[in-house]
């Protein structure tokens, strides 16, 4: 990368507009309400393809506004995020396309864009971008990346979201910063969404919500994320008052910039579902939520269990508390379902 100078400092997009039509994400609703949007996890390369494809258009027919996809080199971790998410909006015709997240350091911001740019034409309008600053240290190790001090992949995220949005702009990018250099490139294709698809950021850090505020267009409200990091650390990070605090970080950074926080869409995953329906419990359980006691659990606005009715009472008071309306609730599918049927755009 070249050296160094002064990076420009990050401007504020004016958010997106979203292409009318089913696969459309939705705006603010009255009084700056939004309505619920799911997001569900795609499934493993660990099944032919033919039953991958199936499997994506069964959460098109559930109601599932999007499907998401994370960007892992170790762990086991098989699929390539671009890759997923172009069979993925072939495959159907209305299901949104997330990748969340695309890790920073695994792909120069004029390359990701110049993909992400010729999917949402193919798409028809379907991609949201996930981007972040990596946490995963052995995902470098083994690729022989650096695994920079926080700050520094910070900055460097900084400086590729300004690429990135730039380039989806209508004038030649010239960017002289730390760790980028871009002289004179036009950003093509022209994106089907106008004037670029949605931009998710999140984190559990103050820093990267504060960016969040003042870049993105999807605020993503995490726990701080490490292999070393304990479960109970992790969801005691989700306590009803510190998710609180990041989402005033967020909001505070978007006044600050000169945005509208009410413009910010928030998103959030659970990390801890049971859900009863017709007799049977279904769940779906993250690591960051094993072992951790039960009082803990049921305080945490990232933990949803009771009836389908509870657990829709519960999300209608996280938004109207937190402001959170886009919501991944887990890998089980039957968890989920009777959850999306009675929320998703209401």
């Amino acid at each position: 990368m070249p050296p160094a100078q002064s990076p420009a400092p990050t401007a504020a997009p004016a958010p997106p507009t979203p292409r009318t039509g089913s696969s459309a994400a939705p705006g603010p609703g009255p009084v700056g309400v939004r309505p619920f949007r799911f997001t569900a996890a795609m499934p493993g390369l660990d099944r032919p393809a033919a039953r991958w494809r199936d499997e994506i258009r069964r959460i098109e027919d559930l109601g599932f506004d999007s499907v998401s996809v994370s960007d892992h080199l170790t762990g086991g971790w098989a699929m390539d995020p671009l890759v997923a998410m172009t069979v993925a909006a072939e495959a159907t015709s209305r299901l949104r396309v997330l990748g969340m997240v695309f890790c920073n350091d695994f792909r120069h911001p004029v390359l990701l864009h110049k993909a992400l740019a010729n999917l949402d034409v193919f798409s028809g309008g379907r991609v949201e971008i996930g981007l972040g600053a990596g946490w995963l240290r052995a995902d470098h190790d083994a690729a022989g990346l650096p695994f920079d001090p926080p700050a520094v992949r910070v900055d460097r995220l900084a400086e590729s979201i300004e690429i990135l949005l730039r380039l989806f702009g209508d004038e030649p990018v010239d960017f002289t910063g730390r760790h980028y250099r871009i002289t004179g490139l036009l950003g093509l294709p022209a994106p089907a969404q106008r004037p670029r698809p949605p931009l998710l950021v999140g984190g559990g850090s103050r820093r990267i919500l504060e960016l969040a505020g003042r870049c993105a267009d999807i605020v993503g409200i995490n726990p701080r994320l490490a292999p070393d990091v304990d479960p109970l650390a992790a969801l005691a990070e989700m306590s009803p008052e510190r998710f609180a605090r990041k989402v005033a970080w967020a909001r505070d950074a978007a006044t600050a910039a000169g945005r509208d926080p009410a413009g910010l869409e928030f998103q959030t995953r659970m990390f801890d579902v049971r859900v009863r329906h017709r007799g049977v419990e279904h769940r779906a359980s993250s690591s960051h939520a094993r072992g951790v006691d039960p009082a803990t659990l049921a305080a945490s606005p990232s933990v949803l269990h009771g009836s389908v009715d509870e657990c829709v009472d519960k999300l209608l008071a996280l938004r109207d508390r937190y402001g959170v309306s886009y919501l991944h609730l887990g890998g089980n599918l039957d968890a989920a379902a009777p959850i999306v049927a009675r929320l998703a755009g209401r």
